[in-house]
């Protein structure tokens, strides 16, 4: 490895820090969509989440070491800039910090995020390379909006279900923008594929639209259906469709390796303002705002280091 500049340069590449931002939304949709406020213990669902999520960025290019080698040389660990032990061993200490900061939040949002772990050590070690790696990858992200609700209403554990159950579907609309991305990610290597993010196209669309509905009353004001909290759903709603659906439709017209790599950094980043619609929709509208804060810091930190 390098010098310090050139060692934290490799560990923020290993780590996909331009994703992070991805990441905190999770917990506020989840807390929105419960009906409830964001609380600490939203905090430390928020920090489990960037823990699990950070541990699975460096698991994944320990256990694609040597295809990396082959195709994308340039990587932290085939460089030589970042050590396979170390990234794994970064990968152990992340996730112990994530379930052990969803274990000060109470018993259900640990179970939910052991349930996240597990998820993302069978991703990157087995299901990345199946027919089950979309699926996997959504059933993830879907667990971390779970994560954020259950969090933000335990210590009660009926609590905790209710606002699980409540949470649902936000949870699948999170996860089916995830598959869809995945199932693109899939051919960022060599390109190819017309119908995949066709498909995604589709599903954004589709997300979009969903998203866009009227909210309900919900937990920061009374009356948050009326038209503060509906234009700022119908914001956040068309600022997804907008990030997401031009970075499909290119790739699908040109399925090249570097518009399909283009394609899944632009469905990452729209995972900020569907978050935002959720939260918004969830009847939370200045919670939506504040996640939507956070899509141009990922865009400006994209162009320094890349989100895949």
């Amino acid at each position: 490895m390098g010098g310090g500049g050139s060692g934290a340069r490799a560990w923020a590449e290993l780590l996909r820090v331009s994703a992070l931002f991805s990441v905190p939304g999770d917990a506020l949709a989840g807390a929105a969509a419960a009906g409830l406020r964001p609380n600490r213990r939203t905090v430390l669902a928020a920090g489990a989440s960037l823990c699990l999520y950070e541990a699975g960025m460096a698991l994944n290019d320990w256990a694609d070491r040597d295809e990396d080698a082959r195709d994308r040389p340039h990587r932290p660990l085939p460089s030589g800039r970042v050590t396979p032990r170390a990234a794994l061993a970064a990968s152990a200490a992340l996730t112990a910090t994530g379930l052990a900061l969803a274990a000060r939040a109470g018993r259900a949002p640990l179970a939910v995020a052991s349930a996240l772990a597990a998820a993302v050590w069978s991703y990157d070690l087995h299901l990345k390379h199946t027919p089950g790696a979309p699926a996997t990858m959504a059933t993830a992200r879907a667990l971390d909006l779970l994560l954020g609700a259950t969090a933000t209403a335990c210590p009660a554990g009926w609590a905790a279900g209710r606002a699980a159950r409540a949470a649902l579907p936000s949870a699948a609309a999170l996860g089916a923008h995830t598959y869809a991305v995945t199932a693109v990610s899939r051919h960022e290597t060599h390109g190819g594929s017309t119908a995949t993010p066709l498909a995604a196209l589709a599903a954004t669309t589709a997300l979009a639209a969903l998203a866009a509905r009227s909210p309900r009353p919900g937990p920061t004001a009374p009356g948050a259906a009326g038209r503060g909290a509906a234009l700022v759903t119908a914001l956040t709603a068309a600022t997804y469709l907008r990030t997401a659906a031009a970075p499909f439709l290119h790739a699908a017209l040109n399925p090249s390796p570097p518009l399909t790599q283009r394609a899944v950094g632009g469905g990452i980043r729209a995972m900020i303002p569907l978050q935002a619609a959720l939260t918004a929709r969830g009847g939370a509208p200045g919670a939506g705002l504040a996640v939507l804060g956070l899509a141009p810091l990922a865009r400006a930190l994209a162009r320094k280091v890349s989100p895949t």
